[in-house]
């Protein structure tokens, strides 16, 4: 395992959760980056046991590491769900390093899983917000955004659908009264005003005489004939 450089490859600088560590040079996988260290608390103490903050590293059941000190840089390495970087504890020596997983590339944050634990009581409770659960988080907003954009073309394909047989029926229904007004029946009897009762007989209404089909006049005598 590569020794962590003394020239120090990683500053810290603003992150998406606030403060982070990022890598001023490469750093190839399984090199030793910086020591996680602070006052161990020996948890039978009542006094240590009652410590309480984020950074608390538990070596085993009686040794803890208190790392909210300025001095431990470490701190500053944010949680993620896919790290590039791992805590390597040695419990016997008391001592925590975080060493590379992965190549780590100039300007990439450093970052490693806080394990279970720390999940549940502090990260869960707010969201996760590191790369892999933001990227998620984009996924699913992003096919929400799209569910909503085809359920609401479907349901304008729907409205035009409705819109358009109401347009039809509405022509036909057109249609059929302009062919009443026209004296036009269905069932074939009338037809422009043709093909009635009265077919075959012309009236002369001012006269009062009537023809019939042969041409002969009634009320007309046989000896005027």
């Amino acid at each position: 395992m590569s020794a962590i450089s003394s020239k120090k490859p990683y500053r810290i600088g603003r992150s998406s959760t606030g403060l982070g560590l990022f890598a001023t040079k490469p750093i190839k996988k399984g090199t030793k980056i910086v020591r996680y260290f602070g006052p161990l608390l020996d948890c039978k103490k009542k006094k240590d046991d009652a410590v309480e903050n984020k950074y608390l590293f538990e070596l085993n059941n009686r040794w803890t590491i208190d790392g909210s000190v300025r001095e431990n840089v470490a701190r500053y390495i944010n949680h993620a769900c896919k790290p590039n970087a791992e805590s390597d504890v040695r419990p016997r020596k008391r001592k925590v390093f975080i060493r590379a997983i992965k190549n780590i590339e100039p300007g990439e944050e450093i970052s490693y899983d806080y394990g279970t634990d720390y999940f549940k009581a502090y990260l869960k409770p707010i969201g996760c917000k590191c790369a892999a659960c933001e990227k998620k988080r984009k996924k699913k907003r992003a096919e929400a955004r799209a569910e909503r954009l085809r359920l609401k073309a479907k349901a304008e394909r729907k409205a035009l659908r409705k819109a358009e047989k109401q347009a039809a029926k509405a022509e036909e229904q057109h249609g059929l009264n302009g062919a009443k007004a026209n004296g036009v029946k269905l069932n074939g009897k009338h037809f422009n005003g043709h093909g009635g009762k009265s077919a075959g007989k012309i009236i002369a209404v001012k006269s009062g005489i009537s023809v019939s089909p042969k041409g002969r006049q009634r009320g007309e005598s046989r000896a005027s004939a």
